[in-house]
């Protein structure tokens, strides 16, 4: 089934724009979704919209509403809203180049991909794809999605442009609050060189197909085996953590108790001389 765009309208660049549409580049993940269930009827449990004066009310005959004070609301149509219109209600017009590492991680946000909508697109999104390409630079724009005005990151990703959602800085939480009873003393040097060595061992190629969610696969097995009539078996609580002898513990981990993360079939079968050769273990160095 083709993608539905999350967004229609025009990328500019000056003077020049394009066509273009707006994709969701992940999906909201997860195939286990809960209904809730009266267990008496099994029935499945409707939500029914109430006003808590005169009762159920339909979902068509409601509005939205800001609250200025308390239960005091000023209303607002559907197409009240739509008439507060930007310019960056429909164009995605990019303001400035930055470089890519400016950016700091907490600001990224949702993906999204850019593509040029229809074949007159074309060749000004070529023009533009191609130009971000060769700046090697990230551009910032802003679009509005869901009533809300957004930065975009835009960078070339294939034959296409990657798009970013930034965050304000009125999102972003500042960590001093959360850092500040962190103690300044500096670690126990030989405890270092060990953790060091132990994530020498683990180091490897990204490969996001190594992870996979297991909270929702042992769910999926929960769901099999009581649809199959069994009594599911109780999972054994996860080990104590708690760490008495550090030095102790270091010491058991570089030992081989904790195996560095095999590589999958795909990456192995993609790498390339020189990257085997790089991959090779290093030389231990002392403790």
């Amino acid at each position: 089934m083709a993608s539905r765009p999350s967004w229609q309208g025009h990328l500019k660049l000056s003077l020049v724009t394009c066509p273009v549409a707006l994709y969701t580049a992940t999906s909201s993940g997860g195939d286990v979704h809960f209904n809730l269930i009266n267990p008496k009827t099994n029935n499945r449990i409707k939500m029914i919209t109430t006003d808590p004066d005169t009762g159920p009310i339909e979902r068509s005959d409601l509005v939205k509403g800001y609250e200025v004070s308390k239960g005091e609301y000023i209303l607002l149509t559907d197409e009240e809203i739509k008439s507060v219109r930007l310019e960056s209600t429909k164009t995605i017009d990019i303001e400035r180049f930055v470089p890519g590492d400016d950016i700091d991680r907490l600001y990224w946000d949702n993906p999204y991909y850019l593509a040029p909508d229809g074949k007159m697109a074309q060749e000004a999104f070529g023009v533009i794809r191609t130009a971000l390409e060769r700046s090697g630079q990230i551009a910032l724009a802003r679009v509005v999605i869901s009533t809300r005005e957004r930065i975009l990151a835009l960078e070339p990703r294939g034959k296409g442009i990657l798009a970013y959602t930034i965050r304000t800085d009125a999102e972003v939480r500042k960590p001093d609050a959360i850092f500040a009873g962190i103690s300044d003393a500096e670690p126990d040097a030989d405890m270092i060189s060990i953790a060091q060595r132990i994530i020498e061992q683990r180091e490897g190629p990204f490969d996001p197909s190594l992870f996979v969610d297991r909270y929702e696969e042992a769910l999926k097995a929960l769901i099999e085996e009581k649809q199959k009539g069994h009594k599911p078996a109780r999972v054994a609580e996860p080990e104590d953590t708690n760490v008495i002898d550090l030095m102790s513990a270091l010491r058991a981990s570089l030992g081989g108790k904790s195996k560095p993360a095999a590589k999958s079939p795909k990456a192995k079968a993609k790498a390339k001389p020189a990257e085997k050769a790089a991959a090779k273990p290093r030389a231990k160095k002392s403790a």
